[in-house]
């Protein structure tokens, strides 16, 4: 049975925008954001040596990234439901700016910490961005320029590994964030001029004291997750750092139940994030979240290692991101299909669907072999499992939440992707050391880690789906009826 219009629930929507136009220039963005959070990956290994600092120390290039990210997109999202969505953008943009011109003259590993932590704000821009189009596009084109929006960011991943490769290898590794900062600067300039603002702005008052709840919970959980492996996950650190997130978050819920209950914006709705089908969509994104990196974290690692751990292939950064292209090609070609899908036979059809693919991707991966052609043939069958999950996603959320709190909602959503991703990273790290390789004394996974990886994110793809079948529509729920009518 086809699903309802998504956007039944929008009163208005801003005049002026050129669809095709707009959705390129969002799409952009994702793009730009994809390649901040890839291009510092591959470097990883070089910045100790580049910046005299030790592996663990250089790692934080990466962890500050991460929790600057979290931190930043429930604020930016409620402050785009607040002051215009388009603002919110242009001000994340001129960050990431900032930070990218920083990073490309930082003189020491400091300063590019801080470069790396204002590209980190760059976590906010695709809920934004997904949240905007909902606005001022016409409803027939909002499930295409959603779809899109979300492959971009596997297709700047695609694109990012072997351009971070040849502009490492060639020039220097600092033309790369001097490169996103000319990028940034002229997507600032067409998203003033290409893309209309909002036409919803309700205004009111800024919940701080709910800002700071949140950015403290966030830290400390992401730290005990992301730096769980290095410190010992039985540490007083890394124990401490999960009680304070969960007392924390305890003393902030209540917090945020009171402003409703006196009639004020909170800064996260809880009533609003309990209701069935946002509760449960945002937890099939931790499982697609988990599910979906382990494509683009480990087959790069697979194809660099050494032909002699007998799964390698012993390739150049450059050339194993060359391999993997046709990932990028395929989330490209599939984003129309699911936006295809989800008109026809609704999102939560597209989501199951793209998740049993994802997990079927990811079991092929770990079942490769050493085979390049059959690695590179399952990443791309991931590939587009996470782009059909991926696009449903955002029109799930927005077909459960008013318009006014649709960027809030995104940018809550895109959270949960990062805690899967994170999740992810923490795993793998742990196997990795459990299951290693003795190669003439270098230790490396071995084979079976990566199969142990790649099996449990084929696991949490499958869970995902399932939450998916079990997510009621906004339409089975008469209270959400009851506010969709009084929204329109």
């Amino acid at each position: 049975m086809s699903a309802p219009a998504i956007e039944s629930s929008t009163p208005t929507r801003s005049a002026g925008a050129r669809p095709t136009v707009a959705i390129g220039v969002l799409a952009s963005c994702g793009i730009v954001v994809s390649l901040i959070q890839t291009m510092a990956v591959p470097l990883l290994p070089r910045f100790p040596k580049i910046l005299s600092v030790a592996p663990s120390t250089a790692a934080w290039l990466i962890t500050a990234t991460l929790v600057a990210g979290a931190v930043s997109a429930p604020v930016l999202g409620r402050l785009g439901d607040m002051y215009g969505k388009r603002r919110m953008l242009l001000v994340s943009l001129a960050l990431i700016v900032v930070g990218s011109v920083l990073g490309a003259l930082a003189p020491n590993f400091a300063l590019l910490l801080v470069a790396r932590m204002l590209q980190g704000v760059s976590f906010g821009v695709v809920a934004l961005g997904m949240s905007l189009m909902r606005d001022v596009l016409p409803p027939e084109k909002v499930g295409g320029g959603v779809g899109l929006m979300s492959a971009s960011l596997g297709i700047g991943g695609a694109i990012g590994l072997p351009l971070t490769g040849l502009v490492a290898d060639v020039f220097d590794w600092r033309w790369l964030f001097a490169g996103v900062a000319v990028v940034g600067a002229v997507l600032i300039v067409l998203l003033r001029r290409l893309v209309p603002e909002s036409a919803s702005r309700p205004g009111g008052r800024f919940d701080m004291v709910g800002a700071i709840g949140v950015t403290v919970v966030l830290v400390c959980l992401l730290l005990a997750i992301s730096k769980g492996t290095d410190w010992g996950w039985g540490s007083p650190t890394v124990l401490g750092l999960f009680a304070a997130a969960a007392v924390v978050a305890l003393l902030w819920g209540r917090h945020q139940l009171r402003l409703r209950q006196e009639g004020r914006a909170p800064m996260v709705d809880l009533r609003l994030a309990a209701r069935p089908p946002v509760l449960m969509t945002n937890l099939a994104t931790v499982c697609i979240g988990f599910s979906m990196f382990a494509t683009f974290l480990l087959s790069v690692q697979i194809l660099q290692a050494p032909v002699e751990s007998g799964y390698g292939s012993g390739m150049s950064l450059l050339a194993a991101g060359v391999v993997l292209l046709p990932i990028g090609a395929a989330m490209l070609v599939f984003s129309s299909a699911s936006a295809l899908i989800s008109r026809v036979r609704g999102p939560r059809t597209t989501l199951v669907l793209g998740t049993l693919v994802l997990a079927g991707g990811n079991i092929g991966c770990g079942f490769a072999g050493g085979s390049v052609a059959m690695l590179v043939t399952m990443a791309a069958v991931a590939s587009i499992g996470a782009t059909l999950a991926y696009s449903a996603l955002p029109l799930l959320i927005m077909r459960a939440v008013p318009e006014t709190e649709t960027a809030a909602a995104n940018s809550l959503n895109t959270l949960m992707r990062q805690l899967g991703t994170s999740t992810l990273s923490a795993v793998v790290a742990a196997v990795s050391s459990a299951l290693v390789l003795d190669l003439g004394g270098d230790r490396i996974p071995s084979a079976a880690a990566f199969t142990v990886v790649f099996v449990a994110a084929g696991i949490a793809g499958l869970v995902g789906g399932l939450i998916g079948v079990l997510t009621p529509s906004p339409e089975d729920l008469p209270e959400l009826r009851a506010a969709a009518a009084a929204a329109a």
